[in-house]
């Protein structure tokens, strides 16, 4: 007497397992298509579909805000929009690391807000924000002595501790004076961002170590161009130590002075506003 409504049973539960692996195969065929395309697209372009799509953004309360007001330019210089976009990345960022302190330094909003704000203002042209690299943030008060190589640091990045050191004296400095080419959050958040880019391939990675072989190529092919970087001293000679300093130091000069930049070396500003991906206000 069972046994039709056995059978009814065994076929609904087929076509349901049927209709779940069909509607995976069509979404990892729609996803294959929609990246595949959106691969072409950066590839012609060198810039993302998208950069900013977020379904429930965070916020940060009010003092957090007044932090990011009073102390971080390149906030205030966006649009209540981007504003909006760079709240929710910070809070992201700070929830996403363990920041730690050491030698009786103390973590406090301060902290935490003006180090993420400055990671997230480097990646704000990403849309992979996080620099997956990074898993710890540590803070000193002061230029710390570092065991290895005999010698006192302001900061550092450690890829394979998945570690950023920093200063807190000069990491302040370097956003007290946002002029002088010299910042030691862009500098070392640069060093993490360079080596994420070369592990990860996500849009945003790619782009960046695409176009930073490109202004390599471009310096290689132009003898001319990079005798009058050196020559210039607009760049600092720590700039010349090697691919990863030179970059560095060239984020560093973006962000400060970009008007300056701009009009000095044309070219190497083009590149490093694709590398970014920076379309906003004042770059």
């Amino acid at each position: 007497m069972n046994l039709p409504i056995i059978i009814e049973n065994e076929n609904l539960t087929g076509q349901i397992i049927l209709g779940v692996l069909f509607a995976i195969l069509f979404y990892m065929i729609l996803h294959f298509l929609v990246k595949t395309l959106e691969m072409g697209y950066v590839l012609r372009n060198m810039r993302p579909w998208y950069t900013h799509l977020y379904l429930f953004p965070k916020k940060l309360n009010k003092n957090q805000k007044e932090i990011l007001k009073n102390n971080f330019p390149f906030y205030n210089r966006l649009d209540k929009k981007r504003q909006g976009y760079f709240e929710h990345r910070v809070a992201c960022f700070k929830a996403d690391k363990d920041f730690i302190g050491r030698d009786g330094f103390v973590i406090t909003d301060e902290v935490t807000i003006l180090i993420s704000a400055t990671a997230v203002m480097l990646t704000f042209g990403f849309r992979d924000f996080y620099i997956s690299i990074i898993s710890k943030i540590v803070v000193y008060p002061d230029a710390y002595y570092s065991n290895l190589n005999k010698a006192y640091h302001k900061g550092e990045f450690n890829p394979h501790l998945q570690t950023l050191v920093l200063c807190w004296k000069d990491f302040k400095q370097g956003i007290d004076i946002d002029d002088d080419n010299l910042n030691l959050g862009i500098h070392e958040f640069t060093h993490a961002i360079h080596i994420n880019s070369i592990k990860e391939r996500d849009i945003s990675s790619t782009i960046f170590s695409d176009t930073f072989k490109e202004l390599t190529e471009l310096l290689q092919n132009e003898p001319e161009l990079r005798a009058r970087l050196i020559d210039s001293h607009y760049f600092r000679k720590y700039a010349f130590t090697n691919q990863f300093e030179f970059l560095a130091v060239l984020m560093e000069t973006f962000i400060e002075t970009p008007a300056e930049f701009r009009s000095k070396f044309p070219k190497v500003y083009k590149k490093t506003k694709q590398m970014l991906n920076f379309h906003f206000a004042g770059y």
